[in-house]
């Protein structure tokens, strides 16, 4: 081993020995990797409530108290559902900053559907962070428009 080599340091304050300083690019890989995944995932799982291949049964989800406030049988609503999941992985798509605030009601609506029912905690729990990771989008976002509006 070489000892005679020493690792550069920073002068700025809060940073370790060693460390480089984070890229600027790491925000936009998180940004985008984040707003990629509500995308994609929020069509999806809408497209599904058509098609039934993840499942064959999306109404054991729904909380019979959420189904007495939409209209029609459990069936219809989650077609609504899922129509409104398309709707939200296109907002994230075109206008991320909203559309990630979007997809974390959304998911606080099935978090409270899932606890209500009971025996899908494991789920509610899982949903649990993705409405936080939904949130960092919508942070990441804005920070990226604000960047922007500043901007000559």
């Amino acid at each position: 081993m070489n000892t005679s080599s020493v690792t550069a340091t920073s002068s700025r304050p809060g940073t370790s020995t060693g460390s480089a300083p984070p890229s600027r690019n790491t925000g936009q890989i998180a940004f985008l990797l984040l707003r990629t995944v509500f995308t994609i995932a929020p069509i999806l799982f809408g497209l599904d409530k058509f098609a039934r291949v993840l499942t064959d049964n999306w109404e054991r989800y729904l909380a019979p108290w959420m189904d007495n406030l939409i209209p029609g049988d459990a069936h219809t609503a989650m077609l609504i559902v899922g129509a409104v999941e398309i709707v939200a992985g296109l907002v994230v798509a075109i206008v991320p900053r909203f559309g990630g605030l979007l997809v974390a009601v959304w998911l606080l609506g099935i978090i409270v559907s899932l606890v209500s029912v009971g025996g899908y905690l494991d789920i509610a729990l899982r949903d649990f962070g993705l409405l936080v990771a939904a949130l960092a989008l919508s942070s990441l976002a804005f920070d990226r428009h604000r960047a922007r509006s500043v901007r000559p």
